[in-house]
C-alpha cells in the first residue's frame, strides 16, 4: 500500500480523535469510510496516528489543549489517589500528552483480588458501570467506568478503571515501540504534572 494513502487515513483518523474524542481503532475505521476506501485497506498503526494527532493539536488546539490536558491529569491523579491501594497506573492519551477535553481517562489497577477494586467503589458509594474491554495484551479485562466531574473543565469525564491481576504489572511497564513508558504510576504522574507547571 502506498504511504500517501496510509498518511491520509492517519490524518483523517487524527482529526476524529481530537475533534470527536474517538479512540484510535474506531477513528481509523471511520476514516476509511469517510475517505471512501475499502474496508480491506491496510490501516496505519497507532504510532502513525499519534504522530498525526500531535501535529493536529499543534496546528489547531495549541492554545487550549495544554490546559485541558492538565485538567485531565489532575483528575486522573485524584482517582489514582483514591484507588492507591490497587497500584494504579495511568495510560493512553492522558499519559502520553495528546488528551483533550473529549478524551477519557484510562487507569490500570493491579489487584491481588479482582473483586477488591469493585468493592472499594461500592464502599465509597461510587456509581460505576462494569463491562469487559480489550486489555493491553489483547485479552478481555474488566473495566469499571465512572463519570467524574472535572471542576477545571466544568464537565463530566469518563474514567475507566481497568482491573488486572497483580502478576500483569511486570509486563505492563515494558517500553513501547518508541522506547517510552506506556503508563505511569502515581509518583510518575505527579512528576509529569510538576514538570508541566514549570513550562
Amino acid at each position: 500500500m502506498d504511504t500517501s494513502t496510509k498518511h491520509e487515513i492517519a490524518a483523517a483518523a487524527a482529526r476524529l480523535v481530537v475533534e470527536e474524542g474517538l479512540e484510535y481503532g474506531p477513528a481509523k475505521r471511520r476514516a476509511l469510510r469517510d475517505l471512501g476506501l475499502s474496508s480491506r485497506t491496510a490501516l496505519p498503526n497507532n504510532d502513525e496516528v499519534e504522530a498525526e494527532v500531535r501535529d493536529y493539536i499543534a496546528l489547531y488546539c495549541a492554545d487550549t489543549q495544554p490546559q485541558e490536558l492538565r485538567a485531565l491529569r489532575l483528575l486522573a491523579l485524584e482517582w489514582m489517589e483514591r484507588m492507591a491501594a490497587f497500584r494504579p497506573h495511568v495510560g493512553g492519551a492522558v499519559w502520553h500528552g495528546t488528551a483533550t477535553r473529549l478524551s477519557d481517562i484510562y487507569i490500570q489497577l493491579f489487584c491481588d483480588d479482582s473483586k477488591s477494586a469493585e468493592i472499594a467503589l461500592i464502599d465509597h458509594h461510587v456509581d460505576y458501570e462494569p463491562r469487559m474491554v480489550t486489555g493491553f495484551h489483547g485479552e478481555q479485562v474488566e473495566a469499571l467506568s465512572v463519570h467524574a466531574t472535572s471542576r477545571a473543565l466544568g464537565e463530566e469525564i469518563g474514567v475507566h478503571l481497568l482491573v488486572y491481576d497483580l502478576d500483569d504489572l511486570r509486563g505492563a511497564l515494558r517500553p513501547d515501540a518508541q522506547g517510552r513508558a506506556p503508563r505511569g504510576d502515581l509518583a510518575a504522574l505527579r512528576r509529569l504534572i510538576e514538570s508541566e507547571k514549570d513550562k
